[in-house]
Protein backbone atom coordinates (compact mmCIF):
# COMPACT_ATOMS: atom_id res chain seq x y z
CA UNK A 1 0.00 0.00 0.00
CA UNK A 2 2.83 2.60 1.19
CA UNK A 3 4.95 1.31 -1.85
CA UNK A 4 2.38 2.62 -4.38
CA UNK A 5 2.53 6.36 -3.01
CA UNK A 6 5.94 6.63 -1.84
CA UNK A 7 8.69 5.56 -3.65
CA UNK A 8 11.04 2.27 -2.52
CA UNK A 9 14.14 4.49 -2.13
CA UNK A 10 11.79 6.33 0.71
CA UNK A 11 10.26 3.36 2.28
CA UNK A 12 13.82 1.85 2.90
CA UNK A 13 14.85 4.80 4.46
CA UNK A 14 11.81 5.05 6.96
CA UNK A 15 12.46 1.57 7.81
CA UNK A 16 16.00 2.08 8.68
CA UNK A 17 14.80 5.02 11.15
CA UNK A 18 12.27 3.03 12.43
CA UNK A 19 14.73 -0.04 13.48
CA UNK A 20 17.16 2.43 15.28
CA UNK A 21 17.32 2.18 18.47
CA UNK A 22 18.55 5.72 19.38
CA UNK A 23 15.11 6.88 18.75
CA UNK A 24 12.83 4.25 19.91
CA UNK A 25 11.56 6.17 22.94
CA UNK A 26 10.03 8.98 20.64
CA UNK A 27 9.12 6.78 18.32
CA UNK A 28 7.34 4.79 20.54
CA UNK A 29 5.23 7.78 21.51
CA UNK A 30 4.42 8.82 18.22
CA UNK A 31 2.88 5.16 17.48
CA UNK A 32 0.98 5.54 20.94
CA UNK A 33 -0.44 9.11 19.85
CA UNK A 34 -1.76 6.74 16.37
CA UNK A 35 -3.05 3.67 18.41
CA UNK A 36 -5.12 6.20 20.75
CA UNK A 37 -6.68 8.10 17.75
CA UNK A 38 -7.32 4.93 16.04
CA UNK A 39 -8.65 2.98 19.14
CA UNK A 40 -10.62 6.19 20.11
CA UNK A 41 -12.25 6.00 16.75
CA UNK A 42 -13.38 2.04 16.88
CA UNK A 43 -14.85 2.47 20.75
CA UNK A 44 -16.28 5.61 19.95
CA UNK A 45 -18.15 5.17 16.53
CA UNK A 46 -20.07 2.35 17.35
CA UNK A 47 -21.52 3.32 20.58
CA UNK A 48 -22.25 6.56 19.23
CA UNK A 49 -24.36 5.20 16.51
CA UNK A 50 -26.45 3.34 18.52
CA UNK A 51 -27.06 5.64 21.59
CA UNK A 52 -27.63 8.51 19.19
CA UNK A 53 -30.15 6.76 16.60
CA UNK A 54 -31.94 4.92 19.63
CA UNK A 55 -32.09 8.14 22.12
CA UNK A 56 -31.75 10.87 20.54
CA UNK A 57 -34.39 12.79 18.55
CA UNK A 58 -33.60 15.25 15.83
CA UNK A 59 -32.73 15.39 11.97
CA UNK A 60 -30.14 13.15 10.17
CA UNK A 61 -27.95 15.54 9.99
CA UNK A 62 -27.69 16.41 13.40
CA UNK A 63 -27.40 12.77 14.49
CA UNK A 64 -24.65 12.23 11.72
CA UNK A 65 -22.96 15.42 13.47
CA UNK A 66 -23.28 14.27 16.65
CA UNK A 67 -21.54 10.61 16.04
CA UNK A 68 -19.05 12.23 14.18
CA UNK A 69 -18.27 14.86 17.11
CA UNK A 70 -18.11 11.94 19.63
CA UNK A 71 -15.87 9.94 18.12
CA UNK A 72 -13.77 12.97 17.04
CA UNK A 73 -13.82 13.93 20.80
CA UNK A 74 -12.98 10.25 21.96
CA UNK A 75 -10.30 9.86 19.54
CA UNK A 76 -8.66 12.81 19.82
CA UNK A 77 -8.36 13.01 23.76
CA UNK A 78 -6.84 9.01 23.75
CA UNK A 79 -4.75 9.84 21.14
CA UNK A 80 -3.58 13.31 23.52
CA UNK A 81 -3.63 10.95 26.58
CA UNK A 82 -0.84 8.09 25.37
CA UNK A 83 1.02 10.94 23.68
CA UNK A 84 1.48 13.07 26.90
CA UNK A 85 1.48 9.56 29.43
CA UNK A 86 4.36 8.00 26.78
CA UNK A 87 6.35 11.56 26.82
CA UNK A 88 6.54 11.98 31.09
CA UNK A 89 7.53 8.68 31.41
CA UNK A 90 9.97 8.69 28.78
CA UNK A 91 11.77 11.58 30.44
CA UNK A 92 11.20 10.59 33.68
CA UNK A 93 13.11 7.59 32.69
CA UNK A 94 15.81 9.96 31.50
CA UNK A 95 16.12 11.87 34.43
CA UNK A 96 15.99 8.64 37.10
CA UNK A 97 17.93 6.81 35.01
CA UNK A 98 15.67 3.79 35.60
CA UNK A 99 12.28 2.88 35.74
CA UNK A 100 10.33 3.36 38.76
CA UNK A 101 6.31 2.53 39.81
CA UNK A 102 5.74 5.56 40.58
CA UNK A 103 6.54 7.36 37.03
CA UNK A 104 3.78 5.53 35.81
CA UNK A 105 0.88 6.93 38.36
CA UNK A 106 2.80 10.33 38.04
CA UNK A 107 2.49 10.35 34.22
CA UNK A 108 -0.80 9.01 34.26
CA UNK A 109 -2.05 11.83 36.97
CA UNK A 110 -1.06 14.55 34.75
CA UNK A 111 -2.34 13.17 31.38
CA UNK A 112 -5.43 12.55 33.32
CA UNK A 113 -5.87 15.96 34.35
CA UNK A 114 -4.90 17.92 31.72
CA UNK A 115 -6.66 15.67 28.51
CA UNK A 116 -9.45 14.51 30.98
CA UNK A 117 -10.00 16.86 33.43
CA UNK A 118 -12.90 18.79 31.47
CA UNK A 119 -16.17 17.94 32.70
CA UNK A 120 -18.02 16.84 29.54
CA UNK A 121 -19.94 13.42 28.53
CA UNK A 122 -17.30 12.12 27.06
CA UNK A 123 -14.55 12.25 29.75
CA UNK A 124 -17.02 11.52 32.24
CA UNK A 125 -18.29 8.15 30.46
CA UNK A 126 -14.76 6.95 29.80
CA UNK A 127 -13.73 8.14 33.59
CA UNK A 128 -16.31 6.35 34.99
CA UNK A 129 -15.35 3.01 32.96
CA UNK A 130 -11.87 3.19 34.56
CA UNK A 131 -13.34 3.90 37.70
CA UNK A 132 -15.06 0.22 37.94
CA UNK A 133 -12.38 -1.65 36.39
CA UNK A 134 -9.34 -0.27 38.81
CA UNK A 135 -11.81 -0.77 41.90
CA UNK A 136 -11.88 -4.64 40.64
CA UNK A 137 -8.13 -4.44 40.06
CA UNK A 138 -7.55 -3.07 43.72
CA UNK A 139 -9.91 -5.77 44.80
CA UNK A 140 -7.87 -8.24 43.42
CA UNK A 141 -4.30 -6.95 44.09
CA UNK A 142 -5.66 -6.07 48.19
CA UNK A 143 -5.93 -10.02 48.06
CA UNK A 144 -2.74 -11.03 46.37
CA UNK A 145 -1.18 -8.66 49.19
CA UNK A 146 -2.92 -9.98 51.71
CA UNK A 147 -4.34 -6.90 52.90
CA UNK A 148 -7.55 -8.49 52.70
CA UNK A 149 -7.84 -12.23 53.14
CA UNK A 150 -9.20 -14.44 49.71
CA UNK A 151 -13.19 -14.41 50.25
CA UNK A 152 -14.04 -18.38 50.95
CA UNK A 153 -16.91 -18.45 48.45
CA UNK A 154 -17.95 -16.38 45.03
CA UNK A 155 -18.57 -12.78 46.51
CA UNK A 156 -19.83 -11.92 42.69
CA UNK A 157 -23.42 -12.57 43.22
CA UNK A 158 -23.43 -10.32 46.44
CA UNK A 159 -21.78 -7.81 44.27
CA UNK A 160 -24.46 -7.98 41.51
CA UNK A 161 -26.66 -7.94 44.17
CA UNK A 162 -25.46 -4.42 45.50
CA UNK A 163 -24.58 -2.81 42.16
CA UNK A 164 -28.01 -2.97 40.69
CA UNK A 165 -29.94 -2.35 43.99
CA UNK A 166 -27.94 0.87 44.45
CA UNK A 167 -28.26 1.90 40.91
CA UNK A 168 -31.86 1.07 40.44
CA UNK A 169 -33.02 3.24 43.43
CA UNK A 170 -31.10 5.93 42.63
CA UNK A 171 -32.91 5.78 39.01
CA UNK A 172 -36.06 5.53 41.47
CA UNK A 173 -35.52 8.64 43.49
CA UNK A 174 -32.66 10.21 43.06
CA UNK A 175 -32.79 9.69 39.40
CA UNK A 176 -30.63 13.47 38.64
CA UNK A 177 -27.50 11.81 39.89
CA UNK A 178 -26.77 9.30 37.12
CA UNK A 179 -25.25 10.03 34.07
CA UNK A 180 -27.64 11.16 31.16
CA UNK A 181 -26.87 8.33 28.74
CA UNK A 182 -27.84 5.92 31.94
CA UNK A 183 -30.90 7.84 32.45
CA UNK A 184 -32.16 7.37 28.99
CA UNK A 185 -31.27 3.59 28.73
CA UNK A 186 -33.32 3.03 32.26
CA UNK A 187 -35.94 5.26 30.97
CA UNK A 188 -36.22 3.32 28.37
CA UNK A 189 -36.52 -0.32 30.39
CA UNK A 190 -38.05 0.53 33.36
CA UNK A 191 -40.64 3.49 32.85
CA UNK A 192 -41.39 3.15 28.84
CA UNK A 193 -42.44 -0.27 29.70
CA UNK A 194 -45.04 0.80 31.79
CA UNK A 195 -46.82 2.62 28.78
CA UNK A 196 -48.83 1.19 25.99
CA UNK A 197 -52.10 2.01 24.01
CA UNK A 198 -52.82 -0.45 21.09
CA UNK A 199 -50.87 -3.66 20.40
CA UNK A 200 -48.29 -1.39 17.90
CA UNK A 201 -46.96 0.01 20.89
CA UNK A 202 -46.77 -2.86 23.02
CA UNK A 203 -45.03 -4.99 20.54
CA UNK A 204 -43.86 -3.41 17.40
CA UNK A 205 -42.86 0.29 18.51
CA UNK A 206 -41.81 1.59 21.90
CA UNK A 207 -44.57 4.65 21.96
CA UNK A 208 -47.13 5.87 19.57
CA UNK A 209 -45.30 7.25 16.35
CA UNK A 210 -47.33 10.89 17.28
CA UNK A 211 -44.90 11.04 20.40
CA UNK A 212 -41.90 10.19 18.56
Amino acid sequence: MAGAVLPSSVIRAVNQLLRRKRYRAALAVIKGFRNGAVYGAKIRAPHALVMTFLFKSGSFIDKLKAILQATFTHSRNLAYFVFTYKSLLTAQEKIHGSKWQFHSFLAACVGGWVVFGENNHINSQINMYLLSRILFGLSRLAVEKGIIPEPKYDVFPIFSALVWGIVLWLFEYHRHTLQPSLQSSMTYLYDDSNIWHDISDFLIYNKPKQDK
